[in-house]
């Protein structure tokens, strides 16, 4: 059938409208349990992607040689102590040794092979004699992984076609969160987000047995992401692809806990499996020890009073509970919205969990760059001030060399925690306003999924 002229005319302007509309629904950002219509996303031109590419590349070597600079000059904080002893001990007697009479070993298993190896780099002369020390070779493998994590970043930015400005990348690349943390404290945490990345990447990328290699790997670094399984497993278990998924991660998992589980699995799951960190520095717990209650006044992570144990157990369930209603309520959802309900998971565990320690702000960055750049920027600056007090406490001055954390430093850093604590609680209730204002039928505890055309 044609149309009049006339006709045409009114179809295009109903057409502008429309497109209008839709990109003003997009503009705004996401919720925690529902997912918003997402901004209108167009591939950047080649020009202007591969300046911003230049520029990230540059900002991710610049910080990558202050991380080794930092690595070569200093020793780290106690936790470098920490792994040497755990080091020493597995080469002596052993791992069901080190697991059974070290109860702050709660490291997976590959960690222990990979603290052997550098123990033995280290005692080589001609290494030892040219400064590759223990404490370097501790921290070189995080900072080999913040590059390859700015890399998975800008892959998943340049595939799921995101608008994340180019500011927000040279800003991850150049995080002092990660300058600090990576090149000064000593511990595995990048190396674990950076599987994690690849892992996520690899859903974007549509590769189940891929993800679930990584994944399991990232377990094998610490066990935290334990946490986020539901959300993947469900995640492909709507794509039918879950057995892909969870076989290539449970056979990764067997091979490298095997040992473990065949010959000690009691003394493994005690002190991998059930470990809490600290209570009382972070969250709910600081202001709960603030509060003067005895009950509530050690700091520890071993040795809970019974009120400690409930409100810690109570939290731990809490987050457990409402990882797993977002993966089940968002595993309809693409690729995309996967990247957020990790960060929401991240932004939940932080909110709600008992005990933080300063190095697992790197957990959460780039996902929660992904979800939202102003969120990653506020979040960066108050981390950053957070880890600057802390890292100045325990190292007594800056420059720092060494750091020893203990109780007699607790009440200078500990209050600038609530900083970055606020603005995930403050950022989550923005994020879920938003949402409730365009989609007033939202509930915030439901079993109903979403359905993908709430994100179209």
């Amino acid at each position: 059938m044609e149309l009049s002229p006339a006709q045409c005319v009114a179809n295009g302007q109903r057409a502008r409208v429309l497109n209008n509309t839709i990109a003003a629904l997009g503009a705004s950002d996401t919720s925690l349990f529902g997912q918003a219509a997402p901004p209108v996303r167009s591939r950047p031109s080649f020009l202007s992607q591969s300046r911003a590419a230049f520029w990230v590349v540059v900002a991710s070597f610049v910080a990558f040689s202050i991380k080794l600079a930092i690595a070569w000059n200093t020793f780290g904080t106690n936790d470098v102590i920490s792994f040497y002893q755990f080091a020493v001990f597995l080469n002596l007697h052993g791992l069901e040794w080190t697991y059974t009479h070290e109860i702050a070993f709660n490291h997976p298993p590959l960690i222990a092979y990979f603290l052997i190896a550098i123990y033995k780099l280290s005692q080589i002369p001609v290494l030892d004699e040219n400064g590759v020390s223990f404490p370097f070779l501790l921290r070189f493998p995080g900072i080999v992984a913040d590059l390859v994590t700015v890399w998975v970043v800008f892959r998943i930015v340049t595939l799921a076609r995101l608008k994340t400005p180019a500011w927000a990348l040279m800003l991850f690349a150049l995080s002092p969160v990660s300058l600090m943390i990576s090149g000064f404290h000593g511990n595995t945490d990048p190396v674990m987000v950076m599987f994690l990345g690849l892992a996520t990447l690899a859903c974007v990328q549509e590769k189940p047995v891929l993800s679930g290699i990584f994944f399991a790997i990232a377990c094998q670094i610490k066990i935290i992401p334990v946490l986020l399984m539901p959300i993947f497993l469900l995640y492909w278990w709507h794509r039918r692809a879950s057995l892909k998924y969870l076989g290539s991660a449970v056979l990764i998992s067997i091979a490298l806990w095997s040992v473990a589980l065949l010959k000690f699995p009691v003394t493994f799951a005690r002190n991998v499996l059930s470990y809490g960190s600290f209570w009382g520095l972070w969250g709910i717990t600081y202001w709960l020890r603030l509060s003067g209650w005895s009950e509530f006044a050690r700091v520890t992570y071993h040795d809970f009073t019974l009120a400690e144990n409930i409100v810690g157990s109570t939290l731990k369930l809490l987050i457990i509970a409402a990882v797993v209603l977002l993966a089940w309520r968002r595993r309809r959802l693409g690729s995309r919205q996967l990247l957020d309900s990790v960060a929401y998971a991240w932004v939940l565990f932080f909110i709600f969990s008992p005990g933080v320690c300063a190095q697992y702000l790197v957990w959460l960055a780039p996902f929660v760059l992904l979800l939202s750049p102003r969120f990653f920027a506020w979040l960066t600056a108050t981390s950053s001030v957070f880890l600057f007090f802390f890292y100045n406490a325990i190292a007594e001055k800056f420059p720092w060399y060494i750091g020893i954390s203990h109780g007699g430093h607790n009440a200078e850093w500990t209050p600038w925690s609530a900083w970055p604590w606020g603005v995930l609680i403050t950022a989550q209730i923005i994020l879920w306003r938003t949402a409730k204002q365009r989609y007033p039928s939202l509930r915030f505890l439901s079993l109903e999924p979403f359905t993908p055309e709430l994100s179209a």
